[in-house]
């Protein structure tokens, strides 16, 4: 032991400090090595974004947990992740209690439609090359539904239902290709006062849809 504390104490530590850095000593070398590492991580980045449309897009997988009316996970790894978060492209269900924003107005309806007609079935998982991942990560896609059950046929798009059944906001803030379907469909539960447009108010809807609906009536002629 004594051994050892007299080599901390007698070290020298010369040599160390008359080294520079690398990139003082060997400045091409250095930035030939980061570029090396830049070029590793856009690959990476790159290659993750292919993979993403051939390991999803068409493909049928399990809803194993539901979050709320658009946000759900199925059974298919995502790197260190034994499932996939899955964010439906092009609409926005109400925020349910234990959120960010905390709970909307027909938020515990949206989510419990969810966790009923998704929780255990199959679903094909659509994607659009257009983008695949929202700023969370997670993957975003149209849901069909690929068996029958009580309230939903094969093949239906499970986005599409919330609009219709008036669980969901057409989302307009991304363009998407199916963002004029999915406006039509909001605009024919809106004017039947379907599910959440029976009562709601500017004051009750998400902020951006709530700013963009006083855009326009502020707007209108």
């Amino acid at each position: 032991m004594g051994d050892v504390m007299g080599l901390f104490r007698t070290r020298n530590y010369s040599d160390s400090i008359r080294l520079s850095p690398l990139w003082k000593r060997r400045p091409l070398i250095a930035l030939g090595l980061l570029l090396v590492g830049f070029g590793a991580v856009s690959q990476l980045l790159l290659a993750d974004a292919s993979d993403d449309f051939g390991n999803y897009h068409n493909r049928v997988f399990t809803v194993v947990e539901v979050a709320d009316g658009d946000t759900f996970d199925i059974d298919h790894p995502d790197g260190a992740y034994p499932d996939t978060r899955i964010r439906l492209w092009g609409v926005d269900t109400p925020e349910v209690e234990g959120s960010r924003d905390g709970a909307m107005h027909f938020g515990a309806e949206a989510s419990a439609f969810a966790k009923r007609v998704l929780l255990g079935r199959k679903v094909r998982v659509i994607l659009s090359r257009q983008r695949m991942r929202d700023k969370y990560n997670r993957l975003l896609a149209y849901v069909e539904f690929v068996d029958d059950g009580e309230d939903v046929h094969g093949g239906e798009s499970y986005n599409e239902r919330l609009i219709h059944d008036g669980l969901a906001y057409a989302d307009w803030r991304f363009d998407h290709p199916l963002k004029l379907q999915y406006k039509r469909a909001e605009r024919v539960a809106r004017e039947n006062r379907i599910g959440l447009w029976a009562g709601v108010t500017l004051d009750d809807m998400p902020a951006w849809r709530s700013r963009m609906e006083r855009e326009l009536e502020y707007n209108a002629p």
